[in-house]
């Protein structure tokens, strides 16, 4: 992997993380300020809005940053900065546009989920809650062209950046106005969840502020790169925009891939729920689901989409100048080091999904049930969104979008009758063989037109999910060996818990990862770098 990949992608996955370890550890004291049952609520605003701020996004950064990438590797930088000039008019309009959208059809979104009057939550509380939130829609769609603006140009840091002030600004927000609501002014906890998901506006709009700084700081050299313009294409803003959107198009299906099976939970949990006389319960479990343990499955996911957002300009750079070898050699790698970092992840929240949800909520064993049978689906998110962004960069996006229709409408006919059988897992099960048929369909796509095979890393793969079961082995007894001497219902004892087996599955993974050399695959040179240091030291 060049280093320039190991950078941008290092950058990215840097700025993912911590964005993503923010998300995940605000919703501590967030679950302790509004309460178990008000995250429902909360999650129904958030699910059409992360629909619509996709659609209106139009897969912006990636699919600006594949178009800019294209051409700039030809020499042709103009048309890229005319695709930016023109798109930052155009992002604005189209934020606010669905924004209006958003805002008047509120009520409908609202009757999607309020369906029985045993629910926790009214029509009118709903309404309110989506409302507050689709004030992001103005500024966000604009943000996301400037992101795409510099990946396109193989610099991560300003994405990076943006994207972890923004949710810095988003969660202080949320917090204090939430907690001022509640304890200060003595509001309604709809109140508190209303200003909560206004956050979103906020968060937005201080991340542009930091893109604007980049703009100003970087334009220098940017106009220096266009001063090396070529000038042998001419392509017209009708052309520009024609291959944008036909770039656009399964970035979109895949940035709502998760959204759309939320949403999908969304209008049809309820209704199953109330089919088989559990409506009194329906609310509580929907969080559960869809925002409880889905923010803690999600971390490991974190690390797919930062790969893809850098792997596109590369694979397209690559695939345009016909080297295909090195196509090759880094969706080996890609894959590599996904599997080699998510499952141990994924092992691991399953097999301490108990302590894990004492942490991050309240001891409770519906919610550790539940998380222990997500925690698999992560790693088919993963490879979803990493083989969708692979066939994009090698131009055969059309089938991104078959694939996940196909798996939508798998989730979509499986939901209710699995939901009636095993109730919140039913959902679950729904999602992976959505998730599952999905993947599959990319795979042979690849196969077939990059005349790839994973045969060719199927050694490493045997050796990851080999060293994970020697791990989950090792981590379960331990577990089962001092669980027992620990309080769960205190966070501090349940952290330390969790500390205790981490430690010791991490040890006993890498230390067989570095024997056989597995580990050389993501850390290369250093590693043996690293390794003569130690041969010194014990010289």
């Amino acid at each position: 992997m060049s280093s320039k990949l190991i950078r941008g992608t290092f950058i990215l996955t840097l700025g993912t993380f911590i964005s993503k370890f923010l998300g995940l550890f605000y919703v501590i004291p967030f679950y302790s300020i509004i309460g178990e049952e008000s995250v429902a609520l909360y999650q129904y605003g958030y699910v059409p809005y992360t629909i619509f701020i996709s659609i209106a996004t139009a897969g912006v950064p990636l699919a600006v940053s594949k178009f800019i990438a294209k051409y700039n590797s030809l020499g042709e930088y103009a048309v890229g900065r005319r695709l930016f000039k023109s798109g930052l008019l155009m992002m604005s309009i189209t934020g606010i546009v669905a924004f209006v959208i958003m805002y008047l059809f509120a009520p409908f979104f609202a009757k999607l989920v309020v369906l029985n009057k045993e629910q926790l939550y009214s029509l009118q509380d709903v309404t309110y809650v989506i409302r507050a939130v689709s004030f992001a829609l103005i500024i966000v769609p604009f943000m996301s062209l400037m992101r795409g603006f510099f990946q396109g140009h193989q610099s991560m840091g300003p994405s990076a950046v943006s994207t972890v002030v923004e949710q810095i600004a988003r969660i202080i927000f949320l917090l204090v106005g939430a907690y001022v609501v509640l304890n200060v002014l003595n509001g309604d906890v709809v109140t508190a969840v209303g200003v909560a998901t206004f956050a979103a506006f906020i968060g937005a709009a201080f991340g542009l502020l930091v893109l604007f700084w980049y703009w100003r700081s970087r334009k220098k050299y940017l106009d220096e790169l266009l001063e090396q313009d070529k000038g042998e294409v001419q392509v017209s803003l009708v052309n520009i925009y024609r291959e944008i959107i036909l770039y656009a198009i399964p970035f979109v299906f895949v940035g709502i891939a998760i959204p759309l099976y939320q949403l999908i939970d969304t209008v049809t949990f309820n209704r199953a729920m109330a089919a088989i006389g559990q409506a009194k319960v329906s609310d509580v479990l929907f969080g559960i689901l869809n925002f409880s343990t889905q923010k803690i499955v999600i971390i490991p996911v974190s690390l797919a989409t930062a790969f893809s957002m850098s792997l596109i300009p590369h694979i397209t750079t690559s695939f345009v100048s016909g080297d295909l070898k090195y196509v090759k050699k880094q969706l080996d790698q890609t894959f590599q080091v996904l599997l080699f970092l998510t499952v141990p992840a994924i092992v691991g929240i399953m097999l301490l999904a108990d302590p894990f949800y004492a942490v991050f909520y309240e001891r409770s064993e519906m919610g550790a049930e539940i998380l222990r049978a997500y925690a698999p689906v992560a790693i088919l998110f993963a490879l979803f969104t990493v083989t969708a962004a692979i066939l994009q960069g090698i131009n055969e996006q059309r089938f991104t979008v078959f694939s996940l229709l196909v798996g939508i409408l798998l989730k979509f006919s499986l939901n209710i009758p699995l939901i009636k059988l095993f109730q919140a897992e039913g959902a679950i099960y729904a999602t992976a063989i959505g998730y599952g048929a999905s993947i599959i369909i990319n795979v042979l796509v690849i196969k077939y037109y990059a005349h790839y095979s994973l045969r060719s890393i199927a050694r490493k793969i045997a050796q990851i999910l080999l060293f994970n079961l020697i791990m989950a082995i090792v981590v379960w007894g331990v577990y089962s060996l001092i669980s027992p001497l620990f309080d769960l219902t205190s966070k501090v004892q349940a952290t330390i818990l969790i500390g205790i087996c981490a430690v010791v599955g991490a040890a006993i993974y890498f230390v067989l990862s570095l024997r056989t050399g597995l580990t050389d695959v993501l850390l290369g040179s250093k590693l043996d770098r690293l390794k003569k240091k130690l041969q010194r030291s014990r010289a």
